[in-house]
């Protein structure tokens, strides 16, 4: 497999769970189990907009985004953890901290072999 394609395959799977998360997200905090205030709309915006701002990187396929993307997984991931631990949503934080896992590995890689691909260009 070339680094082309190792890169095409990941940038696709860092797609796919970026946008799952995204879903998740939406789906947890509006209807599954939103949060317990008139407004749930304000955490899920807390949630989303940091990530929506890495959209377009995403979309486009540059890699230097991709590897800030990481860095701010990581805080995602402990909150995932923290929601993980807690009987009533325990089922949201292991689905989210198998999207935030996945995503961070195949962000991490589609950086790297994306800006192999790059500079062999």
């Amino acid at each position: 497999m070339t680094i082309q394609q190792k890169a095409a395959l990941t940038g696709r799977l860092t797609k796919a769970c970026f946008f799952g998360l995204l879903a998740l997200y939406t789906l947890r905090f509006m209807i599954l189990a939103p949060a317990s205030s008139e407004h749930p709309w304000v955490i899920w915006l807390l949630y989303t907009l940091p990530l929506l701002g890495f959209a377009p990187a995403v979309l486009k396929g540059t890699p230097r985004p991709h590897a800030w993307l990481c860095f701010v997984l990581l805080l995602y991931f402990t909150g995932a953890v923290l929601t993980a631990i807690q009987p009533k949503l325990a089922i949201y934080g292991w689905i989210e901290c198998g999207l935030i896992a996945t995503l961070f590995t195949s962000a991490m890689m589609f950086a790297r072999w994306q800006s192999q691909s790059l500079k062999a260009h």
